[in-house]
């Protein structure tokens, strides 16, 4: 069974024009999810709840 986490985090604008947001992810957080610093995430929301979902790196502008 899968322990259930909540972290409360700020959403920043990316201030570029391109409507991305930063949102500083807790260290505990980052280690748990095998995710690093600068990893790009799509975000969505499903059944209420936030899901954050690495993008992969074939997706990115060449």
């Amino acid at each position: 069974m899968t322990e259930v986490q909540c972290w409360i985090v700020k959403c920043q604008d990316a201030a570029d024009g391109s409507g991305d947001l930063i949102i500083d992810l807790p260290p505990e957080l980052l280690d748990s999810s095998r995710l690093n610093i600068g990893d790009v995430l799509t975000i969505e929301v499903i059944d209420g709840a936030i899901v954050l979902t690495p993008k992969s790196n074939d997706s990115a502008p060449a």
